[in-house]
Formats: structure tokens, sequence, C-alpha cells
């Protein structure tokens, strides 16, 4: 038998559902000016069925984690009814809620010409590792009961549906929080019309000339919640969809889950990277060569991973490999470089464009890169790349301090990166994203909001410590340094031709080295030689 579940309206209700036995949810004494009321129920992970009837159709049921329905009261009716049960045989803990409507509220998804429902509220979701796809049906202007629905498709006048606007809420759950009933409490506030407008990220508006369908960054392992607003200008009333959560990531996977995101190879990977990248914030400029390896393997290493990803279909930890190969002989080649031909303008650009990708690449980090403007890739690139070759510009006529920054916030970010492979955090966003535009296409169209929390401004103050820190030291240390040091191979060949030329240095004196290697060997063969015996040896002289 079903088991029965009383409702109020706009109260919530936690209830355990089974896959045996449907719950019955139940709602009386509705008032005579509630015209339409939406039923929603919510779990985290495993899927449930809402229904008008004890046995689901397609057309008066639907099944997901986040699912509603919309019951057009008739005429006296002050009851209703909907049932719930889960597809998992376990038990599943779920929320509900019913929410009123009147006469003059906007009808959520009530011009559905996709889905299933002849009037769908709910928002359908879809991930993957790049990007979140939201779409919804178009709502309908809001009518009294017993009246027949205005035509979705009469005109485009103010008398019809075409004034209506969508708002578009963004709400993030704590970070590193999975648990099931850290989303039932928070789901509540991306509910109803004030309570989305009080706790979520209003992200842009759409009208009904525009399509129904919004597209995120993804965020693997950090819980997002997604409602829309409907508005209607005319009577200034509003009504909210179905929320919709998700974690971007599986709970079912035995491996990469929401709970182990990174894997072995990037942790690896990022670990040995942050060693390095410390070592150059505080010691960069000392050890020259150490950093010039460090930010040729930057270099290269991006580019590389860029162009293989690209044009070959190869696993991730392959290409991580070979990007870790690629970026170690990239890093010996401009040490290589700077020896044979001592250009520091050269190794300085490089260096530059280090620091410019990373500078630029928090620019767009910030709100400013979900500009409508920058939807356009033409915009976008030519401003990244404007900003980035910005830095090495700027800083042409005292490179000395450009190299010291770049080595202490390039350095210190690097261990920005390790962090992230451990914990969670939003500042890996700040290049990972620039990476997804480079290597998707359809990226743009992409909004890039990521949350700052508690977290976040631990390790942005660690980052920050960290740069300021390797700066401040490498310039105290260096200030009484000659900026560079010298040219190894023209100082290699002064050396060789003062040793040829000055008989009184006395290197000059020292036998050529296949003379010396000859001499070596004589010496060692004379080692193994037996020892000759004692005694007069040379013939008499006559």
């Amino acid at each position: 038998n079903a088991g029965l579940l009383e409702l109020s309206l706009g109260k919530f209700r936690n209830v355990l559902l089974n896959q045996t036995n449907p719950v019955e949810a139940v709602i009386r004494n509705i008032a005579s000016n509630v015209t339409v009321i939406i039923f929603q129920v919510h779990a985290q992970k495993s899927d449930v069925v809402i229904s008008f009837d004890k046995n689901p159709s397609v057309n008066s049921s639907g099944t997901g984690v986040d699912k509603g329905l919309v019951s057009i009261l008739r005429p006296q009716q002050s009851v209703c009814t909907w049932y719930l049960r889960s597809l998992d045989a376990s038990q599943v803990l779920s929320t509900a809620i019913s929410i009123p409507y009147m006469e003059k509220d906007p009808i959520p998804g009530g011009c559905n010409l996709e889905f299933d429902l002849e009037v769908d509220p709910n928002i359908y979701l879809d991930y993957t590792l790049v990007d979140i796809h939201i779409k919804f049906a178009p709502a309908n202007l809001g009518y009294t009961r017993g009246a027949s629905p205005p035509s979705c498709d009469s005109g485009t006048g103010q008398n019809s549906r075409w004034r209506l606007r969508y708002d578009v809420y963004q709400y993030f759950l704590p970070e590193n929080e999975l648990s099931e009933m850290v989303l039932m409490s928070h789901i509540r506030k991306m509910s109803e019309v004030r309570s989305i407008k009080a706790n979520g990220i209003k992200m842009l508006t759409l009208t009904t000339d525009d399509k129904t369908n919004v597209y995120f960054s993804s965020l693997p392992g950090q819980g997002v919640i997604y409602n829309v607003i409907v508005w209607d200008p005319l009577w200034n009333t509003s009504a909210a969809y179905i929320p919709v959560h998700t974690y971007a990531c599986s709970f079912a996977d035995l491996v990469d889950n929401c709970s182990s995101l990174s894997k072995l190879s990037t942790k690896v990977f990022f670990t040995a990277f942050a060693v390095l990248g410390l070592f150059t914030c505080f010691f960069g400029h000392r050890f020259w060569k150490t950093d010039l390896f460090f930010m040729g393997f930057i270099f290269t290493g991006f580019f590389f991973f860029v162009f293989i990803t690209r044009v070959t279909g190869l696993g991730y930890d392959v290409r991580l490999l070979l990007t870790a190969v690629a970026g170690i002989i990239g890093g010996f080649f401009l040490v290589a470089s700077w020896w044979r031909f001592g250009s520091v303008l050269l190794c300085m650009f490089i260096i530059g464009l280090v620091l410019g990708f990373l500078f630029s690449s928090t620019v767009v980090f910030t709100p400013l890169g979900d500009y409508r403007v920058f939807r356009d890739d033409v915009v976008f690139w030519v401003t990244f790349s404007s900003v980035a070759l910005m830095i090495p510009v700027l800083f042409v006529g005292c490179p000395r301090i450009l190299n010291i920054l770049a080595c202490g916030i390039v350095g210190s970010y690097a261990v920005i990166l390790a962090i992230a492979c451990y914990v969670y955090t939003s500042l890996a966003y700040i290049t990972l994203d620039i990476l997804r535009r480079i290597l998707n296409d359809y990226f743009s169209r992409a909004y890039t909001n990521v949350p700052f929390q508690t977290n976040d401004f631990i390790i942005l103050s660690v980052w920050a410590m960290l740069a300021l820190s390797g700066v401040t030291v490498q310039l105290r240390r260096e200030r009484s340094e000659v900026p560079f040091p010298p040219h190894p191979y023209l100082t290699w060949k002064r050396e060789r031709e003062r040793r040829s030329t000055n008989v009184l240095d006395p290197s000059h004196h020292i036998p050529p080295l296949r003379e010396r290697i000859h001499n070596k060997l004589l010496h060692i063969k004379e080692f193994f030689q037996k020892e000759q015996p004692a005694g007069e040896r040379t013939p008499l002289l006559l």
C-alpha cells in the first residue's frame, strides 16, 4: 500500500523513498485564489519518479534527481495528489515541497514543445568535464481557474508570452561537501522566488527571442544549483522553475569519482612541478640556469600539450608523460640557447610571456571574463594577447625586476596547482579555463563563474605570501650583484684565447688534452706492471 505524506503549501518535507512502496503526497484545503501548484522532489544521486497517477506514464510523470510537476487547478478543487518512488532498491533520502502561484503569475514550462510533459517546469541538465548545459521550456502567461490557457503562438506583442523575461541564477554549495543533508538544506534556498533572489547569483537574463539554454564551465567535485525565474513585466509577477543540481562527476565510478578526482599521474606531475616552482620562487634569479629551465619547461610543455591534444587521440596519462618529456627538452634547449648565444633579451621575452600569460589569465578569471563581448573568440584572444604582451613590453628596460617578479609569482602559482590536486580550490581555474577555451571550440559560450569560499581565501593568502616573500628575498639578495651572469660561451672563448697568448699564465704551460690523456693512461699502465728485481742491469763498460 502507498504510504501517505501530508504536505503544506510552501513547506519542505524530507521523505525516504524506495522502489516497491510508492509514497502518496497530498495537499488539502487549497485556497481558492491559488491557480497553479508546482510540486517538486529532490535527491542527491539516485533517480526518483514523480507522477500524477499510481501507474506512471510518459506524459504524466518525470524521472530524475530534481523533478517536478505542475498541477493546473480546476474550479472548486481543494486537494492535490502526487505519487513518489525511487528507482533504487535501497532507501533514498529526498526532500519535497509544493509552491502555490496565483492567476497573474507566469507558468514555468507552460509553452513546452520539446519535452514529454504538457506543462514542464523542469530544467534539464547535461555535463561533461568541460561544460554544463541547462535547458528549459518557455513559460506561458498565468490565467484563472477553468479558463483556457493563453495561446503560445498567437503573436509577439505585449499581450502574449513574448513579454516574459528569464533570469538564470547560480548557487554554489560549500566546497568539499558531498553529503546529502548539505544538499537538502541548500536546495531549499533555490526553490522559491524570494529565496533565489536573496541567495543565488544572477548570471544573465534571457528574453523570449533567445534560446532557452545556457552553458557554464564545469567544476568537477563542486556542487552547484541552477534555477530560472520567469518574470512578467506587465504584472510584475514571477515564478520559479524546478532547481537542478550537479557535481559534474559520478558518485558510482570506482576510479575518478566525486571523492577522488585527481589522477595519480596529475598528482605526481604537479607535485614535482611545485618543488621546482618553490625553488625558483626564492632562488630563481641566483640560479639563472634553473630559472631558464623552469620557464622553458612551462612554455614548451603548454604548447606541446595543446598540440597533441588537438591532433591526436592519445589518453590523458600518455599526453601528460609526453608533455613532461617535451617540457624537459624545452627547458634544456632554453638553457643551451642562452649558453651559446647569450641573448638575455630573448630569454627575458619568453619569461615575460609566461608571466604575462598568468596575468592575463587572472584578468579574465574575474567577472570581466563573463562580459558578453568576450563570447566572440576574436575579441577575446586579441584582448588576452594584448594584455599578455604588455608585461614584457612594460619591463623591457628593467629585465632583472621582470625576472624576479616572474620567479616569485609563477613559481608560487606552481605550488597552488599542486595543492589543487589534493584540495579543491577555484584558483586552479585561472589557467585551466584558458586551456579549456583553447582546446574546445564551443567553450566560449560557457559562463566561467566559480565559487570563492574559505578554502580559496586561505590558498590565495598562501599564494600572495609565497610570491611576496620570494620577490622580496631575491630583490634584497641581488641588489648588489650584477643583473645577470656573463655570457658563458664568450667567457669560455676569452679564457681560451688568454691561455694561448699569455706565457706568464701557468695554464699556458698545461699540455694539450690529448697528451694529458696519454700520460694518464701510461701512469695507469705502470701501476699494473710488475716491480723489476733489484741489482745491476747495465753492461760493464770496456
